[in-house]
């Protein structure tokens, strides 16, 4: 069964700090959960509540035998949400300079890219060898 985790009820009785506080270096509870759900998976979907599009992606994948967490993030959240992971694709390279678009896609920690991405590596034959690389398909 693919796991959902809804951004409501993790981070709902922690406060989301602002960006006008960004003299802390300590991460908040937020961006430790993203970071961690990001390291923490093999493949990782980002979407809004209710994306359909999401829907779709975790179709794509579940056919090719891989079992995506989806993170459903709400609305009051998005913003927050994007600019960790727009950090996070910023410290592994693979982001800079790319606006961070929902859904999104990580594999083996890495940002790979929207849903464009994934369906044009699906279509050229590159999404395999991309889930083998990336710890989530083992044959």
């Amino acid at each position: 069964m693919q796991k959902s985790v809804s951004c409501k009820s993790t981070w709902a009785a922690q406060p989301i700090s602002s960006g006008s506080s960004s003299t802390s270096t300590s991460p908040t509870p937020q961006a430790t959960t993203v970071e961690a759900a990001v390291s923490g998976n093999a493949v990782i979907v980002f979407g809004r509540s209710g994306c359909f599009m999401c829907h779709v992606a975790r179709r794509l994948l579940l056919g090719h035998g891989v079992n995506p967490t989806v993170f459903e993030v709400g609305e009051k959240d998005e913003a927050s949400v994007i600019e960790e992971l727009t950090r996070i694709a910023a410290v592994d390279g693979t982001g800079i300079g790319l606006s961070v678009q929902f859904p999104i896609f990580f594999f083996g920690g890495k940002m790979f890219g929207g849903l464009e991405k994934v369906m044009g590596a699906h279509i050229s034959g590159d999404l395999v060898p991309i889930l083998r690389e990336a710890g989530a398909l083992w044959l």
